[in-house]
């Protein structure tokens, strides 16, 4: 059983194990940009999607997920997250110009996929 020093320990621990924090609301999510730190001193990057679901009874649960993100894979990480979105941007003008709309490359609709259907 953990006294109250273990648990003041822990709670100091914990307090400084996370360093900055950064939310972004964007519609019905919120993403959480957490720096934290390793018993080691060293940083790492959670990112945190929080949506809030209805329930079938009306209550609400916020539905998270998380990606842990550390110092070795930043500058691959950002790399490629800076050109997929570039590369949405290219995509999105060229779709604008040969239509005047979004809905030729099906930017109109989007899947809600589980990580449970991706077969990594």
């Amino acid at each position: 059983m953990m006294d109250v020093t273990e648990k003041h320990e822990n709670f100091e621990r914990n307090d400084k194990d996370e360093i900055f924090s950064k939310p972004v609301r964007a519609g019905r999510r919120t993403y959480f940009f957490d720096v934290k730190a390793t018993r080691g001193s060293d940083y790492f990057l959670t990112i945190t999607e929080s949506k809030k679901r209805q329930m079938d009874d009306g209550s609400f649960v916020f539905e998270k997920h998380k990606i842990f993100l550390y110092k070795e894979d930043f500058d691959k990480f950002t790399e490629g997250l800076q050109y997929v979105i570039e590369h949405i941007k290219c995509l999105r003008e060229e779709s604008i110009s040969e239509s005047g709309t979004l809905e030729a490359v099906g930017f109109d609709e989007f899947t809600d996929i589980e990580f449970d259907e991706l077969s990594l």
